[in-house]
């Protein structure tokens, strides 16, 4: 749900003008509708968190309610399965995967990658069987994507990613979010689902897109037997 100025105004007991300074000068998240800004719950609660400002505890409920929480199937559709993705070297791979994420207008696509590399220098995100799962250390970047994904890449050439195991990489997920708790759903999902035998053997057989989205489907129905 959009807010207007003056309903987070009178939400955080402040006035109008010092919202619009947060807007303009803080980097609140907003977007202009009809020629007046309107605010996302989830952004507010999350921009008043990192800048210490005390929300009231029914704001925590209300944008619990606004959360939309994918499927691990949906947002594989939404990211989609790419096979072949070029690449001789983690720099060149992860501008490929980069490259193919439906990212929106105002984000930079080098910057992304920028941040990307910085995440795998704090440590591998390879996750051992020639599997990689890179993600933004802070999904907060992502605001303004309009829906969470998940964006398969099958390599054209195995990338060494220093994984524990020492397997290079031939499979690699992109997670990207809105949210820190959609970001966190993700990962979970992701992470159960490459624990189940099937769902894993179909990723080792081929770049199949349909029956890695068939699989995903079975792995959920299966969940909620």
């Amino acid at each position: 749900m959009l807010m207007k100025v003056s309903e987070v105004a009178t939400l955080l007991k402040n006035d109008e003008s010092t919202v619009l300074k947060w807007i303009k000068k803080e980097k609140l998240p907003a977007t202009l509708v009809n020629g007046s800004y309107r605010i996302n719950r989830v952004d507010l609660l999350e921009w008043a968190t990192d800048h210490s400002i005390v929300v009231p505890p029914d704001l925590f409920s209300a944008v619990e309610a606004d959360i939309h929480y994918p499927t691990l199937s949906e947002a594989l559709e939404a990211g989609g399965v790419h096979c072949g993705v070029a690449g001789d070297d983690k720099l060149s791979v992860l501008r490929s995967v980069v490259n193919l994420l439906k990212l929106p207008p105002q984000m930079d696509p080098e910057f992304l990658l920028q941040v990307l590399l910085a995440r795998e220098a704090l440590g591998t995100t390879a996750i051992g069987g020639g599997i990689a799962i890179p993600h933004v250390r802070n999904p907060i970047l992502l605001q303004n994507k309009p829906e969470p994904a998940i964006t398969l890449c099958f390599l054209a050439n195995p990338i060494d990613f220093a994984a524990l195991d020492g397997e290079p990489v031939r499979i690699l997920f992109m997670l990207t979010s809105p949210t820190v708790k959609v970001h966190l759903h993700l990962l979970s999902r992701l992470a159960y689902a490459l624990h189940d035998p099937q769902f894993r053997a179909t990723l080792t057989l081929a770049c199949d897109p349909v029956g890695i989205l068939q699989a995903a489907r079975r792995f959920e129905q299966d969940m909620k037997k």
